[in-house]
């Protein structure tokens, strides 16, 4: 299933670094993946990767399949690696692409590989879909959706595959009698009879803003439907809208009946991760990235047999799906569609059958490729977040994903003046609203 989107988003940073018509005209071949339009390519001799130095694990799993089950295509075409800092990865690109020197495939800004970025606009990145042919079909479903949304086109491979959704202590749900809430009233009825029980029915990392902001626009993607937020940058929609206003009441409402705990709004991630892992809390709404910590002996002291994971659940209602899991693929991992040939394309689509179980097997990474190959020893909590992942049709983004970075950063820091009662939800939306329009 692939889940295309036309429509116009916005901006994330609103910064041009180059002019589309100096990109193209570095460029000497063709925006078609097969080659250029008498057929030919480009191809270079080596299958070059540019990636940042923070991700080793990239690194490593390409290598490794260049060992193993990439090796024919290593052979036609050896694997070449090149790094560069996260932080100039902007920088480094847009000089590479000015050059007509793009590896066959790079870690790329967001803006810059979108439809109407510098590279996207410049027929410089290749669309996945078409490159890979019938091995597409290893690209699970939600992956792509969460692809399609981010970017507006499937010009990224999902090497790291985040899921977000309420992580919870099975024990603390069994003692208490409550199963996973399927409404937002069973959630707050949930969370009462774990209070009443004695637990802490939730934690938040308040002094980061983003976790709380998680909270309210799922509540709103739930409401209004998978295209909340996408209304809202296209103008059909604004934040005041009662529908939307009613997110942040309700995570206005989990904040006042105390189900936060004593001191959320100064507390960090990590402060919050330990008091989910050390039974202090019975619930954490947070990302798939948590295995880290879940799978670490030394930081859970609950066991992993009583982690459970489950969607936001649903609006009664509301347009949206308890299926629809907000998701997210990591940094945009392009291809040149300047250099696609025939050995390029080998590598994408060895890749594209080979990572997921090479990757789970060896790193406990979860990817959004199909799992093609048997893998054995894979820790609990990362199994279940693996057969949901497999088992999802349709992802939305987060609340401020198609935000400026002005309002972006508003939404985090209004959102602890919010669940404190220093601003109303009116006050907050309205402020909110007014940075979106005045970004425009």
């Amino acid at each position: 299933m692939t889940i295309r989107n036309s429509r116009r988003r916005l901006v994330l940073t609103g910064l041009s670094f180059v002019a589309v018509a100096a990109l193209a005209g570095c460029s000497g071949g063709s925006s078609d993946p097969s080659g250029g339009a008498d057929g030919s390519s480009d191809e270079p001799g080596s299958f070059t990767v540019l990636t940042a130095n923070e991700n080793q694990a990239l690194e490593d799993q390409l290598t490794a399949l260049a060992e193993g089950a990439c090796s024919e295509e290593n052979e036609a075409m050896p694997l070449e690696h090149q790094k560069t800092a996260q932080a100039d990865t902007v920088q480094k690109v847009t000089q590479l692409a000015s050059q007509g020197a793009l590896p066959q495939h790079f870690i790329a800004g967001t803006d810059m590989v979108r439809p109407d970025g510098d590279l996207g606009s410049g027929g410089l990145v290749a669309d996945y879909e078409e490159v890979l042919g019938d091995a597409f079909d290893n690209i699970l479903p939600a992956a792509a959706s969460t692809v399609e949304n981010v970017y507006g086109g499937m010009v990224s491979l999902p090497y790291q595959y985040n899921l977000e959704g309420i992580w919870y202590n099975k024990q603390m749900f069994s003692e208490a009698g409550v199963d996973e809430p399927q409404t937002f009233q069973e959630l707050l009825d949930a969370s009462a009879a774990l209070e009443e029980a004695g637990y802490q029915p939730l934690t938040t990392a308040g002094a980061d803003g983003w976790p709380m902001t998680r909270l309210m626009g799922m509540y709103i993607f739930r409401n209004v439907g998978p295209d909340a937020m996408q209304k809202i940058a296209d103008g059909e929609a604004k934040l005041t809208d009662p529908e939307y206003l009613a997110g942040a009441e309700a995570l206005k409402q989990l904040a006042d009946e105390g189900y936060f705990g004593d001191g959320f709004s100064t507390m960090d991630s990590g402060t919050s991760a330990a008091a989910f892992l050390t039974g202090k809390a019975a619930m954490k709404y947070d990302g798939s990235w948590l295995l880290s910590n879940i799978n670490d002996p030394e930081q859970n002291e609950i066991g992993e047999e009583n982690v459970g994971f489950m969607p936001f659940p649903a609006v009664e209602g509301g347009a949206g799906d308890i299926n629809q899991w907000a998701a997210n693929a990591g940094a945009a991992m392009s291809a040149n569609a300047e250099t696609m040939g025939p050995n390029t394309t080998a590598w994408f689509e060895c890749i594209a059958e080979n990572y997921g179980a090479q990757a789970l097997n060896t790193a406990g990474i979860v990817s959004g490729f199909a799992i093609n190959d048997e893998v054995t020893d894979v820790p609990a909590a990362t199994a279940v977040v693996q057969e949901k992942v497999e088992g999802i049709d349709e992802t939305v983004l987060w609340f401020e994903a198609l935000f400026d970075a002005k309002s972006n950063s508003l939404a985090s820091t209004n959102a602890s003046l919010l669940v404190t009662d220093q601003m109303s939800a009116e006050d907050y939306m309205a402020e909110l609203q007014a940075s979106i329009e005045a970004s425009l």
